[in-house]
This record gives C-alpha cells, structure tokens and sequence, in this order.
C-alpha cells in the first residue's frame, strides 16, 4: 500500500516527550507560515523549541538575579532589558532591539 503524503499531524505529546515547555505544533506553524525554506525537517519544530526554551530560561534567570540583587520580589520588565543588555551574548543576539514595557492585556 503507497505511503500517504502529505503534512503530518504532530500531537502534544511530543512536547512532553522532549520535555519542552514550548509547543513544537506552535513552533511548527510559525516555521511553515514564516515561508523560511521551501522545505521543513520533522527535527526542525524541536529544535527551534529548545532554543526558545533555553532563552527564556537564561533571560529570565538573569533579570531574577538582577531582582534579588535589588532586593526586587517580581521579575519588571526594565530588569529583563538590563539582563539582556549587561549579559555580552545576549546584547550581540539581540542587538538594539527594544524590549516592550507593556505588560500584554489579561483574558
């Protein structure tokens, strides 16, 4: 029987699996729709994760760093720029991005 083509359906517990907190179908969809490449590794939605995952985890472990150390209890916005900005991988990687001071609106 011929192989069906065609897209094939990821499910969330792929996610779990490679216990990752991103959704790989969310990182998925944005790589298919970005229209980055004519063609799309089943590794590729897993990766981009990962990487999303790790970026996250070291910003905001920087901008908790920054908090204790003004005697801070929350995470702001203004101590996630400054953690970007003091730390020299994340400066070059982000450029002179600006990082929104606007918290986005709660549903």
């Amino acid at each position: 029987m011929p192989r069906k083509r065609g897209r094939r359906r990821s499910s969330g517990r792929c996610t779990a699996l490679h216990e990752l907190s991103f959704s790989m179908s969310h990182m998925e969809r944005l790589l298919r729709e970005g229209h980055y490449a004519q063609r799309l590794s089943s590794s590729a939605p897993i990766f981009l994760a990962a990487i999303m995952q790790h970026l996250t985890a070291k910003v905001l472990e920087l901008a908790g760093n920054k908090a204790q150390n003004s005697g801070q209890r929350h995470i702001t916005p203004e101590l996630v720029g400054m953690a970007v900005h003091h730390n020299a991988l994340l400066s070059g990687s982000f450029g002179m991005k600006t990082i929104s001071l606007v918290a986005p609106a709660r549903h």
